[in-house]
């Protein structure tokens, strides 16, 4: 679950200082754009639900694993978005991009045992696994330590930076 967090934090991290600068990436969106983050994991599913079952019961072939790519990642974006409303579909579906393509860049720079990244540019590249810098690996409980520490700090220096608008927005502003 640390590897979730990690990139859920990154996102929140990545979006808030950027809400620095773009005056409507308030917080709510922030949330939006951490679930994008959620997305390449949703292969994980296939805990619950084996592929092989969906592929028997829809009787074509079937993978999670087309999640956690650039393509799977476009099409959830796209789908997740058709639950909000009309108006809001173009910056919820950007913000669904960020959140999701930080996942999948995060992991391409993750240690994988034969020194290439998984097939993350599909449909782009539909084969190619490219090299990886092994930076980190997802067990490594210093991987969450940092994410957790820079998240910290990057709220509470947004605390501070909106302190005022919050207390007015909650009506206990000073006067």
């Amino acid at each position: 679950m640390a590897d979730l967090l990690t990139h859920v934090l990154v996102a929140y991290v990545l979006l808030t200082v950027a809400g620095w600068w773009v005056d409507w990436l308030d917080r709510r969106w922030v949330v939006v754009g951490m679930g994008g983050a959620c997305i390449p994991d949703l292969q994980k599913v296939d805990i619950l639900l084996d592929a092989d079952a969906v592929s028997a019961t829809l009787g074509i072939p079937f993978t999670y694993s087309v999640t956690s790519t650039l393509g799977g990642v476009l099409l959830l974006s796209g789908a997740i978005t058709l639950l909000f409303e009309r108006r809001w579909w173009r910056r919820v579906y950007s913000l669904l991009l960020v959140g999701g393509f930080g996942h999948v860049a995060l992991d391409g720079l993750r240690v994988w045992a034969d020194g290439s990244a998984s097939q993350w540019l599909f449909p782009v590249l539909p084969s190619y696994r490219p090299p990886t810098p092994s930076l980190y690996v997802t067990s490594d409980p210093l991987v969450p330590v940092v994410a957790i520490t820079v998240s910290l700090l990057v709220f509470a220096v947004d605390r501070r930076r909106n302190g005022n608008a919050d207390a007015t927005l909650s009506g206990h502003a000073e006067e």
